[in-house]
């Protein structure tokens, strides 16, 4: 938990911040940014220490993506929803969620994970397939984690209009 509400704390993921980042536009341009994370790391080839301007460019639009697009007028779009279970998710201390939710959400988080170590071999080695298989290990890990996000904002929902 440490670790995510530090990065949570670093980004300054306020609750307006939040909800901007609730915009789907915000959420899947949020999509953009593994790989061109590890196309900035891969440009040291071409570039050598010149890369350092990519690698800074896709860290600002990591911090300033979140902020660049107004509120959503509705939480009915897909994203929205996924982006509002991903706060929900992250509160699970502060007010439990259901243990199903919470399962499934560790175990989409391995399956993301397996693709840290392929990335990070792909990228030191110039290895293009080791960095596609990473970056597919985090892209579907994550949509998947999206998708449960939404299963869990719904069902929150719902416990909410019932209370």
């Amino acid at each position: 938990m440490a670790i995510r509400s530090y990065l949570e704390q670093s980004m300054g993921m306020t609750d307006a911040v939040w909800e901007r980042h609730a915009n789907p536009w915000s959420g899947w341009s949020r999509i953009t940014i593994p790989p061109l994370f590890a196309l900035a790391i891969w440009s040291r080839a071409w570039i050598g220490w010149m890369a350092i301007i990519p690698i800074t460019l896709v860290i600002l639009w990591t911090w300033w993506n979140p902020r660049a697009f107004p509120a959503p007028k509705s939480h009915d779009a897909w994203m929205t929803r996924g982006v509002l279970g991903e706060r929900i998710w992250l509160k699970r201390h502060e007010r439990p969620i259901p243990v199903h939710h919470a399962k499934a959400a560790k175990y989409l988080a391995i399956i993301s994970g397996l693709g840290l170590p392929p990335l990070a071999w792909g990228l030191w080695a110039n290895d293009i397939w080791a960095v596609v298989a990473g970056i597919t290990f985090i892209s579907v890990g994550k949509l998947w984690f999206l998708d449960r996000m939404v299963w869990l904002f719904q069902d929150t929902s719902e416990i909410s209009k019932r209370n």
